[in-house]
């Protein structure tokens, strides 16, 4: 097999970016920036910057309110050494609101000549108080098989999220198939072939830190990533197939042949320091480095909690239990507690809790030894009152509805199709909640599968769903079935619109929230206080 090398391919495709100047590695023995930039959590008056290097250097940073980078500030950015794969971040400060903020990064080796690389520019725009806010979502990238594909034109569908030009971009989990070897060629359906650009990493699963790694290396091969990357914050989260498929405590790699390496910790702890190494997020402190739940916050229209429903979980079981339990847990005791707190004292109009799986829809895990259905996500399909995970969530819900917290919609992906999911506790087997929608994305650049079915516990009704026809699944990105969510909040009305663009960009679904009158005197009240 003919692997492509990640290098050449970087300094071919660099050019092709018009935002990222080329770079010339054969002419001088100079730094490389063969992963461009990420910008990722946005936040008011910040912004993490990321990149990596090829060899041992130093991050160097500007940034100014113009292209011409006309009275710009400097940053000495932080050492990129082999410890963290030559990746670095820098959080910039002090930025101002409402601003097109535009960042040159650059490497300086650590040699007495301090070689600097080629810079990479990027650009973003800092949300101010009179925006009005756009972003988009989705998740499912490169898995199943169906990599970047230069014929078809790559994973198109980021270019597509970029020219409706967001404000940030949640990835919504499975940023890589770290449990899925791309080949260099796939039949699809209708007899086509998919063709792969293909690299040592990715041609097995990932087991050693540094093929954990060379997944993410993989998707920045791709020109529509790097530039999309470069336009757009971001806020990442995970879930399974940035390790192993379904991995919980229960997870058994006993007989799968394509695993040397049987110890699922082992796989855990190389996957989550390749994650933390090349998300562009902003690191948690000391008191729990790894964490990756938090809350970023967009002034008086929008709060967005970012879960993790992989890391505290309990192991995936038949889910009938009828006490909570260490075997119950999803969110687990101290997120669940951090998300009660941040949503009973958030002032956000809109509260988006971005989650890595839908709460209401069947996935399956396999059986138990016993032979009883075992289920990945909270639903158990049976339909009747909560019980196993669901016990967790019905907890949430009803915390929501006594504690008045309106204007709260979830958004997520897991399944590779689209979806919109009207909650109804009218409909429900367990009825203490307020009604609320799910609003389920993607994939981005993986197999096309679904319907999933729906498990009445919550009174999920299917508003609308976007999946393969009746009998086939893992359907390529040819067949044109790969969605994002685009939504948009308008700051006059605050209403919320959800729309699901397909791969080429074209609207196939939109829903329009209106914001509940009761926060809005709220807030027109404390608007009035603040005057």
């Amino acid at each position: 097999m003919q692997f492509i090398k990640p290098t050449k391919l970087a300094l071919a495709i660099a050019g092709l970016s018009a935002l990222n100047a080329p770079v010339f590695a054969e002419t001088v023995d100079v730094p490389q920036m063969e992963q461009g930039i990420q910008i990722g959590d946005l936040a008011p008056g910040r912004a993490i910057v990321w990149s990596r290097a090829d060899r041992p250097a130093r991050m160097m940073l500007k940034y100014a309110y113009n292209p011409q980078f006309k009275d710009a500030i400097s940053v000495r950015g932080p050492y990129a050494l082999a410890e963290t794969d030559f990746t670095a971040r820098q959080d910039l400060t002090g930025l101002a609101d409402g601003k097109d903020v535009y960042v040159k990064v650059w490497f300086e080796d650590l040699t007495n000549a301090r070689g600097k690389s080629a810079a990479e520019v990027g650009h973003f725009h800092t949300i101010g108080k009179r925006d009005d806010i756009r972003f988009v979502w989705g998740g499912d990238t490169a898995g199943q098989g169906w990599g970047i594909n230069e014929s078809f034109g790559g994973m198109k569908i980021y270019e597509a999220m970029r020219q409706v030009q967001p404000q940030f971009f949640i990835q919504s989990g499975d940023n890589v198939y770290s449990d899925g070897p791309i080949p260099e060629s796939k039949l699809a359906e209708n007899g086509q072939i998919w063709t792969n650009l293909v690299t040592p990493e990715v041609s097995k699963v990932a087991e050693t830190l540094d093929e954990f790694r060379g997944r993410y290396k993989y998707n920045l091969l791709d020109e529509n990533v790097r530039r999309f990357n470069a336009e757009v914050p971001q806020i990442w989260q995970w879930d399974d197939h940035e390790v192993v498929n379904n991995w919980s405590d229960s997870k058994d790699l006993s007989v799968d042949p394509r695993y040397t390496e049987k110890n699922v910790p082992t796989l855990i702890a190389h996957a989550t320091k390749a994650f933390l190494e090349y998300a562009p997020l902003r690191p948690h402190d000391a008191e729990e480095s790894e964490r990756i739940y938090r809350k970023i916050s967009y002034g008086k229209l929008l709060d967005v909690f970012v879960l993790d429903m992989r890391s505290y979980r309990g192991p995936n079981t038949a889910n009938l239990q009828t006490q909570e339990n260490a075997e119950t847990a999803f969110l687990g005791a101290e997120q669940m507690a951090w998300l009660q707190d941040e949503l009973k004292h958030s002032k956000a109009t809109w509260k988006v809790i971005s989650a890595d799986m839908p709460i209401g829809l069947n996935i399956g895990d396999g059986n138990t030894a016993q032979g009883q259905a075992r289920w990945e996500a909270v639903a158990n399909g049976n339909d009747g009152p909560a019980a196993g995970r669901e016990l967790e969530i019905a907890r949430l819900l009803s915390f929501i509805k006594h504690e008045q917290i309106n204007n709260l919609v979830w958004l997520t992906a897991d399944v590779h199709y689209a979806a919109a999911h009207y909650y109804d506790p009218a409909k429900a087997a367990s009825k203490d909640f307020a009604p609320f929608w799910e609003f389920v994305a993607g994939p981005l650049n993986a197999g096309s599968f679904g319907p999933n079915s729906t498990d009445g516990t919550f009174g999920p009704q299917v508003v609308f769903s976007k999946a393969p026809p009746a009998g086939q699944a893992n359907l390529s990105p040819y067949a044109g079935l790969q969605f994002f969510g685009e939504v948009n909040i308008d700051k006059k009305s605050r209403a919320m619109t959800v729309d699901f663009k397909d791969i080429d960009g074209a609207v196939v679904f939109s829903k329009t929230l209106a914001a509940e009158a009761e926060r809005e005197r709220e807030h027109d009240h404390q608007d009035r206080d603040r005057d």
